[in-house]
């Protein structure tokens, strides 16, 4: 790398805020995010090597018809049907796949099914969620909550 290239580098770092330490964190998916229809914010954390991604809010917690709070009632397992929904683990073996990429699979309360996953780092606001059946992939990204 020429010179007046890592002076330039240097310079927008140190002008436009940036460290290299703070690149470095940013380039990471944990913190609490909301998900597309706003309607559940999942905390994404380190668990070992993997991705974990957990239920901690949901726009309607309370289930209209019980007056209880919501659970898992989609899942097929019927011991884990009546489990609240908060707490509930969507990420399942979410590893490393590359720079600002992970695969595993992903537990999709809508359905009670888990898919093969894709999660793709956007930038520090967005984070692209994917559940694939096949070779067949769809979507949604997340949208950062608050500060890290």
């Amino acid at each position: 790398m020429n010179s007046k290239l890592k002076l330039f580098l240097a310079l927008a770092f140190v002008f436009g805020g940036w460290t290299v330490a703070n690149a470095a964190d940013d380039a990471t998916p944990n913190g609490l995010w909301l998900t597309e229809k706003g309607d559940a914010r999942i905390q994404v954390s380190q668990c070992g090597s993997a991705l974990c991604g957990k239920v901690v809010w949901l726009r309607e917690a309370i289930d209209p018809a019980t007056g209880r709070a919501q659970t898992d009632s989609k899942n097929p397992n019927a011991s884990l049907a009546s489990r609240p929904m908060i707490g509930v683990q969507l990420f399942i073996g979410m590893r490393p796949a590359g720079p600002g990429r992970w695969t595993g699979r992903i537990y999709n309360a809508d359905d009670g099914g888990v898919y093969e996953s894709n999660i793709a780092w956007m930038g520090p606001n967005t984070l692209r969620v994917e559940g694939c059946l096949g070779a067949i992939c769809g979507g949604e990204n997340w949208t950062r909550v608050g500060g890290r």
